[in-house]
């Protein structure tokens, strides 16, 4: 019998590995699902100050931003709005762009009377969630006494453990954020999560990111600028739900965020169709985040000489000085 030689066609890893991501959040996945409370508004953007409805184009620039950045109200204000208001737009938020008519007095060039016609304006406003001092209409209801936030001692554990972590502030209203360039995590009040283990999954997805920082794993989130949308940027996003995965399961509560995660994923599923070794490199970040954060270290195999630090030696590289970043201008901005 001749030995017939038939040469296997080369598996392809990376694009199995992604085929299996990409065919989890397309079965049965709520997409866009957000864990933190809006408010009891309708929804269609308002100018508390005036009490009318925005209109046309703003409806949908207004809407998006509030949808991408997790504001719970429906109220916006201009900077000058909001100071007569006796209010005070937070130190480093970024305005939304705001389109309006206005018509403009000139001479018709023909026949040389006098016309006016009209001339598309832009302003700036900021949406409540990023004023302090006042207080919204449509405020998310605050939970009964009766139903307080119960913490989850193993998920408590991890954050505590963490080893120069960055500072947990709970201001953040309805958006949950990592700022690279003040090293800071901002939560929304637990309360305002559907349950505590939404609320730690997005906990860990911030903490995840702040690996990222510098004077931790350094993956240039506040030396290099990211937009929103590329491919570094998507990336991270992978990483920090990834790692999120990593602590949640660690902490015994990954059962109720896998769909939480998988949703939070469908956003990036173009960008893992076109690179499909993105995930894998993804997930490998991710694993070092997570070890960062529960102080875990293994010995290398690849050579005698070649081994990870030991946890002592991770905490003190932690406290060495680093380099000073870049300009302001290219530090990457909060990441969510």
């Amino acid at each position: 019998m001749k030995q017939q030689n038939k040469r296997k066609a080369k598996r392809d890893i990376y694009q199995e590995v992604t085929d299996k991501i990409i065919g989890h959040l397309e079965r049965g996945t709520a997409p866009w699902r957000n864990p933190i409370q809006r408010g009891t508004g309708d929804g269609w953007p308002k100018n508390l100050d005036s009490g009318k409805r925005y209109r046309g184009i703003n409806v949908f620039l207004l809407g998006l931003t509030s949808w991408e950045r997790g504001y719970s109200s429906d109220f916006w204000l201009t900077f000058k709005q909001a100071a007569a208001a006796g209010g005070q737009v937070r130190k480093g938020e970024k305005g939304s762009l705001v389109t309006f008519w206005k018509m403009y007095a000139t001479k018709d060039r023909e026949t040389g009377l006098d016309v006016e016609i009209p001339m598309l304006k832009l302003y700036t406003a900021f949406n409540l969630d990023q004023i302090e001092g006042i207080d919204a209409p449509d405020a998310p209801e605050t939970p009964s006494d009766g139903d307080p936030f119960e913490p989850i001692e193993s998920a408590e554990r991890i954050v505590e453990g963490y080893a120069g972590r960055p500072t947990i502030a709970h201001d953040g209203g309805g958006r949950a954020f990592y700022r690279p360039s003040t090293d800071t995590i901002h939560m929304p009040e637990q309360g305002r999560f559907e349950n505590p283990e939404s609320y730690y999954s997005t906990l860990f997805h911030e903490i995840t990111h702040s690996t990222g920082h510098s004077k931790r794993l350094d993956r240039g989130l506040d030396t290099k600028l990211a937009p929103f949308g590329s491919n570094d940027y998507s990336k991270e996003e992978l990483v920090a739900e990834m790692g999120a995965a990593f602590l949640s399961a660690s902490a015994g509560i990954s059962p109720p965020t896998i769909e939480q995660s998988a949703s939070y994923l469908q956003s990036w599923i173009n960008v893992l169709r076109g690179d499909k070794r993105l995930v894998v490199s993804a997930a490998a970040s991710a694993q070092k985040a997570a070890d960062l954060v529960l102080g875990t270290t293994f010995e290398t195999v690849a050579t005698p000489t070649q081994k990870i630090a030991s946890s002592q030696q991770r905490i003190d590289d932690l406290e060495q000085p680093v380099n000073k970043p870049a300009d302001p201008a290219s530090i990457q901005l909060d990441l969510f």
